[in-house]
């Protein structure tokens, strides 16, 4: 129950920040379910015992597959749906837990958020970059000569 609500909230996330980041309204559908689908998995592969970081890398794979299909797909821009449906892989929570941390004098406890915060920032990173260096025709159908 709790993956499904949290698949919702990331799926309402991704539309909100779809909306300030002024995608048109046609792509909200695919954009929530990219989003949602993406942060579900990440959750997923956390309770099969994959650290933060590892479960980030694979579910913004994923995520970014997902968005050059569907990209390919409505004929749009794959940021249509990578920049708004990466959002709530953000690890914003440990960034503010980081600054928490050194305003009341724990840096120990800082340095570990800040850290994690780090690693799973260059997981996504890298998740992103070597998902879009895939050739674009894997993502194009074959178009078939007819005599």
């Amino acid at each position: 129950m709790t993956l499904f609500v949290h698949f919702l909230a990331a799926a309402t996330g991704t539309v909100a920040f779809a909306l300030i980041f002024d995608v048109p309204p046609k792509y909200y559908p695919l954009c929530a379910l990219i989003g949602g689908a993406g942060f579900w998995l990440a959750e997923w592969l956390m309770t099969l015992g994959l650290s933060q970081t590892e479960s980030t890398f694979l579910a913004t794979i994923f995520l970014t597959l997902s968005s050059r299909i569907c990209a390919v797909w409505r004929k749009c821009p794959v940021t249509v749906f990578l920049i708004s449906g990466i959002i709530p892989m953000v690890p914003g929570a440990r960034v503010y837990w980081t600054a928490y941390y050194l305003v009341i004098g724990q840096p120990g406890r800082a340095l570990s958020e800040g850290f994690t915060a780090l690693r799973v920032a260059v997981a996504i990173v890298l998740a992103i970059a070597l998902t879009l260096e895939i050739p674009n025709k894997f993502f194009h159908r074959k178009k078939h000569d007819t005599p």
